[in-house]
């Protein structure tokens, strides 16, 4: 299965066996077409740049990767207002073939709320199949765009970056000892729902009939339908992709702001780092950063229909630290150390501890199966910074609550019999552990992985001007994705 030369697909090609699709052609020429439209994007060639895009949306291979990402995603058995979800191989190629721009009428998304750290709860959208598949569609032309226009320091629901390398450029701005010393620490308030409508469609290179179409689409809840008049639905595919969009420019703003020097011979040292809509500002004193770059930063939103949200907003010396990402960014003695953050802790090791007491009359085996997955998360996410001591810290509370769950589980009990019982790993003492039988009947260990067991490994930041559709990186992402899969203790780019 083969496609012509700068084209999408070959339009006579049309599947009716779901599970014998050549995926890996498929991705490689829509890759094609998107690298076409980041150099047009590149080159200031607008109208071609459109074109292409009309070309990417209307092309059935793209079609195919559109109802792959809704069919193979966690939200893939979470319906829409209308109830409808589509598992099977035969609902998946019929879907392809439904994705047709004229007539399309997006449904009101399905509103639910899902609880904040706060205690407040955050609405959540969520589309019908059919429009998160259009949505799909056409961010695969819209992401080219995206990226080509990107600041070099957003590293938010973007391809290739992750909150890791938001992380390392906190470091490598603030290690050194003439790196600035004050920080402006911002969140935008209600970002996803505050956006202006008119600023989106007026500037975001895309179909502007199918935009409006999903912008006012409105909302069910509760069987009532209501308006939106304002922002982008959260739960939506390309939600993130726009909201990035719209947040592009903040850092030349923040800079354009500040002198370049401040007393004729002292850097301002304005950085940018944003993650989404939580972001950090370093400047060289507390006033340039509260008379020149706040005042700029609320423009810039205000004219996106944005603003900051007073609550978190602050500006901190870097000797008394900030949290960014969970993790906290603080120099002890004029030496950076990033850990992780004692807020972020607290709630893993809540976590921990309510599965812990909920499994108490369930076999040993179900909860370590549910415990690993949690730990693992968590500690790949924090082991690229100083954890150690955090790392043997929630050992040691895990430790504490695994004896209390035992205490609880057998009363008349003595201590000698629950640590045979339990801790079984015979070479390596204290691994709570139980023994189960595999599909070949044998009998094994299935231990409860230990937080300090897993290495500290440095983070490698991707380069900032790095593009995933410009050919010239393609070997770099290529040995970027190699070192994340196969976990280089060293990567090499």
């Amino acid at each position: 299965m083969t496609a012509p030369a700068g084209s999408a697909d070959a339009p006579t090609d049309r599947h009716t066996n779901w599970n014998a699709i050549d995926w890996k052609t498929i991705r490689r020429a829509v890759k094609r077409l998107q690298e076409r439209i980041a150099k047009a994007v590149k080159e200031k060639k607008f109208r071609k740049a459109k074109s292409l895009q009309w070309i990417l949306t209307h092309s059935y291979y793209a079609k195919l990767l559109a109802i792959k990402r809704v069919t193979s995603n966690k939200g893939k058995r979470t319906p829409g207002v209308d109830g409808e979800i589509w598992s099977t191989p035969r609902q998946k190629v019929d879907a392809v073939n439904r994705l047709k721009r004229r007539g399309y009428h997006p449904l009101p998304l399905r509103r639910i709320y899902i609880p904040k750290k706060n205690g407040k709860k955050r609405p959540l959208s969520i589309p019908t199949m059919t429009d998160r598949a259009y949505q799909a569609l056409y961010k695969l032309a819209l992401e080219p765009v995206a990226e080509t226009l990107a600041d070099p320091n957003s590293y938010g629901f973007r391809p290739g970056r992750r909150c890791a390398d938001a992380i390392a450029q906190c470091f490598i701005t603030l290690a050194k000892g003439y790196a600035p010393t004050w920080i402006l620490e911002a969140d935008i308030r209600a970002c996803f729902d505050e956006i202006s409508h008119s600023w989106i469609l007026e500037n975001i290179l895309m179909d502007r009939m199918i935009l409006w179409k999903w912008l006012e689409a409105g909302y069910m809840e509760k069987g009532r339908i209501y308006p939106t008049k304002k922002g982008t639905p959260q739960g939506g595919i390309v939600s993130p992709t726009l909201a990035n969009m719209v947040l592009n420019g903040l850092e030349t703003a923040a800079r354009k702001a500040a002198p370049a020097r401040i007393d004729g011979y002292k850097r301002s040292k304005i950085n940018v780092i944003r993650y989404a809509d939580d972001f950090v500002i370093t400047g060289n004193s507390k006033a340039l950063l509260e008379s020149k770059v706040k005042p700029a930063v609320k423009a810039f939103l205000r004219e996106r229909g944005l603003s900051l949200s007073e609550a978190k907003t602050r500006i901190v010396r870097i000797d008394n630290g900030f949290d960014f990402l969970g993790q906290n960014v603080r120099k002890y003695n004029g030496k950076l150390l990033i850990k992780p953050a004692k807020e972020n802790v607290k709630a893993f090791l809540s976590n921990i501890r309510e599965t812990i007491r909920v499994h108490l009359g369930t076999r040993t085996e179900a909860m370590i199966g549910q415990l690993n997955p949690k730990i693992r998360g968590w500690v790949n996410y924090h082991r690229h910074v100083v954890s150690g001591s955090t790392f043997s810290y929630v050992d040691s509370c895990i430790y504490n609550s695994l004896w209390q769950w035992m205490k609880r589980r057998h009363r008349n009990k003595s201590k000698n019999w629950m640590k045979r019982k339990y801790w079984l790993s015979g070479s390596k003492p204290w691994i709570f552990s139980t023994k189960v039988k595999d599909k070949s009947g044998k009998t094994r260990l299935y231990e409860l992985i230990k937080a300090s067991s897993i290495g500290i490994v440095r983070h490698v930041k991707i380069r900032g001007n790095a593009n995933p559709f410009d050919p010239k990186y393609n070997e770099y992402f290529r040995k970027r994705r190699f070192c994340k899969t196969y976990g280089q203790r060293t990567c090499p780019v």
